[in-house]
């Protein structure tokens, strides 16, 4: 690969980054100029790794087909150079707490790449219902023991989602007895997935036929992956301290009714915004009284 040009193309994703900044009128005119020129270049000059793995199992890109779809992932995520720096800025927040409970349940750290595939680390609902971080169904969410109701919705909330999620993940490795498997069957549930396996007679994710968007999951997930991995080689330059932090917070039980959220953040030394901004997870302005047992952790800042 030619590192000159890469260093070019960088160079230019930073001029563009700088384009909020009125000192550099001359320097963002300079790069629009070039862009087309040299991101073309860069492109068409891109060797993907010869190696590749998800959770240890092997990318087999000897086969022409598959190394096709990596590819068509790689150029495809590429030409949103913008949407690369907000994963990595958001994995700043995030990948702190999806370590932690990937070390607590004893799974891959490749697991959280698939929370970057499926919600782009942004809060959102997906157009069919999916919710959160970890862009769970309300009833898959349900089953995993999340509560979602009128009031509360723990797809928002990052650490029980992602709890669920690796959770989730855990059995579909345990069914198929393969990560690729699990991710295949994270995005179409696992029973299509064992159907699928049953039907077409093979056990290897690679050799199965698949819907397009199934079939096309697990080599976003690599190569979302190898880029978050290896920034710098393809001509992303962060530096830690542009990264998003995580939350400075501290955590108050609540195990009675709140009747008007914003007079109990003001009883509490803060406003209504940071309560909603910190707890995602709370839907209205009020909150009913948690089961018997039970209560509410709400995050203020701390």
């Amino acid at each position: 690969m030619d590192f000159s040009i890469m260093r070019k193309t960088a160079l230019v994703f930073l001029a563009i980054a700088a384009m909020s900044c009125n000192k550099s009128t001359e320097l963002r005119s300079q790069a629009y100029k070039e862009y087309p020129q040299h991101f073309n270049a860069y492109l068409s000059t891109l060797e993907i790794p010869k190696k590749l793995d998800f959770c240890g199992e092997r990318i087999p890109l000897e086969i022409p087909e598959v190394k096709e779809r990596v590819e068509r992932e790689f150029y495809l995520l590429l030409q949103q150079p913008g949407q690369v720096i907000l994963y990595q800025k958001r994995a700043g927040r995030y990948f702190p707490i999806f370590d932690k409970y990937i070390k607590k349940q004893n799974v891959p750290e490749d697991l959280k790449y698939i929370s970057v595939a499926e919600s782009a680390l942004y809060m959102s609902r997906s157009g069919k219902g999916a919710v959160g971080l970890w862009q769970f169904m309300e009833a898959t969410a349900k089953a995993m023991g999340l509560t979602v109701n009128e009031f509360v919705d723990e797809r928002r909330n990052p650490d029980k989602s992602t709890e669920a999620g690796l959770r989730y993940l855990k059995q579909g490795y345990e069914k198929h007895k393969s990560w690729a498997m699990a991710a295949a069957g994270y995005n179409m549930g696992h029973t299509g997935v064992a159907e699928n396996k049953d039907f077409q007679g093979v056990q290897d994710f690679f050799d199965l036929f698949l819907n397009e968007e199934t079939s096309r999951y697990i080599f976003r997930i690599v190569v979302i992956k190898e880029i978050l991995t290896n920034p710098e080689k393809y001509g992303f330059m962060l530096k830690d301290e542009q990264l998003y932090k995580p939350d400075k917070v501290k955590m108050i039980t609540v195990d009675t009714a709140i009747s008007n959220l914003a007079e109990w953040a003001k009883s509490k030394g803060t406003t209504y915004k940071d309560v909603k901004i910190l707890n995602p997870w709370i839907l209205k302005r009020e909150l009913p009284a948690p089961a018997k047992g039970q209560s509410y952790q709400i995050a203020i800042p701390a």
